[in-house]
């Protein structure tokens, strides 16, 4: 996500950084290299345009170009422009108050309109809501068997008929099925098209008219850059929209459908699908994304993303096994696991400020399947006692986990050295486990 943009932003502000003292003229070659890398990213001529013209108006001024600092300051600048640009504040759905609260997702086909329903609903339900899946695509019949076998998934009950003829019926009928059912949210699935056509509007527009969503919410494929951009406003001019969602942006190196699609349609961008797995979805903060493209991290989003994975009862536990000194392997396994199930291990590096200039950092998560098979190879006293793993034992596990006898030994050695680390924490004065990490 961003990644070429960001390395070329870095190499920018490293020259500029370089300078003790900045010109005009200084200023002006970084901003052109800056117009260049965002439109080499995709980003709409006329928004690159308007933020570089905001950018030189601040940057060019006797308190930036005299400060002690110059080569920071006008980083400042790109920093809280790049915010305005993707929209200042955190936009989430409104929710109406008078429920159900009714969300009408629209797109073209293949801009993953299911996919996201299904994880919306997820996000609603995690936040104690009811929320209920409106099978409203009647053109693709595999999106109905989709969005059934995604809310069993999830455990949302889906609303929806094969035999039905009108998606505008169904989803009328699909409101009264929610006020009867006590269901709070309702989340049209409507169905796309492979470009934009009449009926498509029309059928849209017919659902809005009857239905009266509390929001119309646009699903873009990110990866389709300008084209994205120029979808969003053909839709938001004939049916109008809410917000956006922005899917696939893991795919999206350049990432300039985010910074153009709230510029040209005047719209957030609400959530952004980070993988295909039903749990990644992420509300839209503008000043961690514009951190992100700066290289800068996002340390909160990776709390928040800990967070969610381990409780603080969790913590304690843990910190327990710490001071009694009796971590096993059952609970490294444990705690691969979570930190696995808190998405993509790359996505979490990059939060962390500094790591996209680590070109020699990779992960490979197939790593993690290796160390958890040969943890599973072992009797429960081997997991308990690792001293008890003689050269037989550890050929056995080997064979038993598929793996090798030096991988075996590997694996014993980083878990020593865990132990090790461990026992160190421990010796720390007032040492404390913070809230929403395992270690």
């Amino acid at each position: 996500m961003f990644e070429s943009l960001t390395e070329k932003l870095d190499t920018i502000f490293k020259k500029l950084k370089g300078k003790g003292l900045l010109k005009e003229e200084d200023i002006d070659i970084a901003l052109k290299e800056i117009r260049l890398a965002l439109l080499e990213a995709d980003v709409n001529f006329k928004v690159v345009k308007d933020f570089v013209q905001k950018i030189r108006g601040k940057a060019i001024g006797k308190e930036v170009l005299e400060s002690l600092t110059p080569g920071q300051q006008v980083i400042k600048i790109v920093n809280e422009e790049l915010c305005a640009l993707l929209g200042k504040t955190n936009s989430r759905i409104q929710l109406s108050p008078n429920p159900p609260t009714t969300i009408m997702l629209i797109g073209l086909h293949g801009s993953g309109k299911t996919t996201t329903a299904a994880k919306l609903a997820r996000l609603f339900k995690k936040e104690g809501r009811r929320p209920l899946l409106v099978a409203a695509d009647l053109q693709r019949p595999a999106a109905i068997d989709q969005l059934v076998m995604l809310g069993a998934q999830i455990d949302v009950p889906v609303f929806h008929s094969k035999e039905a003829t009108s998606p505008v019926t169904l989803c009328v009928d699909s409101v009264q099925k929610a006020k009867l059912d006590a269901r709070d949210i309702v989340i049209l699935d409507t169905a796309g098209r492979l470009h934009i056509d009449e009926s498509l509007m029309s059928e849209l527009q017919k659902i809005k008219k009857n239905v009266l969503p509390k929001e119309i919410v646009f699903v873009a494929d990110a990866m389709t850059g300008q084209d994205a951009v120029n979808i969003a406003t053909n839709f938001n001019e004939q049916i109008g929209i809410d917000g956006i969602i922005l899917t696939k942006m893991d795919g999206d190196a350049r990432g300039g459908a985010a910074l153009s699609i709230i510029s040209v349609t005047n719209k957030p961008i609400k959530f952004i699908g980070t993988g295909e797995k039903i749990e990644m979805l992420e509300p839209f903060y503008p000043d961690r994304i514009a951190s992100r493209i700066l290289g800068m991290g996002d340390v909160l989003g990776l709390i928040e993303q800990a967070q969610k994975t381990f409780d603080q009862k969790e913590a304690e536990k843990l910190k327990k096994t710490i001071m009694d000194e009796s971590f096993t392997f059952d609970d490294l396994r444990e705690q691969l696991r979570k930190m696995r199930s808190m998405g993509p291990l790359e996505n979490l590096l990059n939060m962390i400020p500094g790591m996209n200039k680590m070109k020699d950092v990779t992960i490979d998560e197939k790593e993690f399947v290796k160390v958890e098979a040969i943890i599973n190879s072992m009797t429960k006293k081997e997991r308990k006692n690792y001293s008890l793993i003689n050269g037989s034992r550890r050929r056995r596990i080997a064979i038993g986990s598929g793996t090798t006898v030096p991988d075996v030994n590997r694996v014993l050695k980083q878990y020593v050295e865990i132990k090790r680390m461990l026992k160190m924490f421990k010796g720390k004065k007032g040492f404390k486990l913070p809230k929403g990490f395992p270690f």
